[in-house]
């Protein structure tokens, strides 16, 4: 049964949602038998990487918010982040374009590492204040994950991998995928935000029961990040 996930490294409930899809899987009785693939979608790809200034500075600027409510606002996210055991800092989160980041987690998946990936560019961006945009950052971070970091420098120096993403954001038009995270099951079955655990759990069995079955896809939603949205 396979999984399609789109997310970005810089939506913080995709992060929140990865946590609460892991715990539903874990507890699933056909885990044995899930593939799963991560795909890359930018809620802002015209975005300039900045690392003078913080996402909480950024969206006061964009959305012509005091700083105070920005803070406000991130500090419910990181509430939320540390119900399922994650660390945010939105005081040293960089501002920066996850188009290489996307590219990093491509060149990751062919090395069967693509999960890895995910979750090192989420704590990186998150937790740790680095800068996802910057190819020193993702070349320490894949030889932390056991890339080659040769190979790592040269694929981030040329567009490899470029197309991939490129292909995974067309894809998510196709579908009307607007919001991150979103996980598509077996293209019969999609989960739209960070769902809660049992959410996950019901739709994996109920997907998993139809896996021969002809079905139109079923929406849930809930909290995620959208184009042009509050995030």
């Amino acid at each position: 049964m396979k999984i399609e996930i789109w997310s970005d490294v810089m939506c913080p409930f995709c992060y929140i949602g990865k946590r609460r899809f892991e715990e539903a899987l874990e507890n699933f009785e056909h885990k044995d038998k899930v593939e799963i693939e991560w795909k890359s979608f930018q809620l802002n790809p015209d975005l300039k990487t900045d690392p003078s200034i913080n996402i909480n500075q950024y969206l006061a600027d964009i959305k012509g918010w005091t700083l105070e409510h920005a803070q406000q606002l991130n500090n419910q996210v990181t509430e939320m982040a540390a119900g399922v055991g994650l660390t945010y800092d939105f005081d040293r989160a960089i501002v920066a374009n996850s188009f290489d980041a996307h590219r990093f987690a491509h060149f990751a998946k062919k090395h069967g590492l693509g999960d890895a990936a995910e979750e090192a560019l989420f704590k990186a961006y998150f937790t740790e204040g680095r800068n996802i945009a910057d190819h020193e950052t993702l070349v320490e971070l894949g030889v932390e994950m056991g890339l080659d970091e040769t190979e790592a420098k040269q694929v981030l120096e040329t567009e490899q991998y470029a197309d991939e993403v490129k292909h995974d954001v067309a894809e998510a038009g196709y579908l009307g995928i607007r919001g991150v995270p979103f996980f598509v099951i077996n293209r019969k079955y999609a989960v739209s935000g960070a769902q809660m655990v049992p959410v996950f759990t019901e739709t994996l069995e109920k997907a998993y029961a139809e896996w021969q079955q002809e079905k139109p896809l079923t929406i849930i939603e809930g909290d995620n990040c959208e184009i042009g949205g509050d995030c």
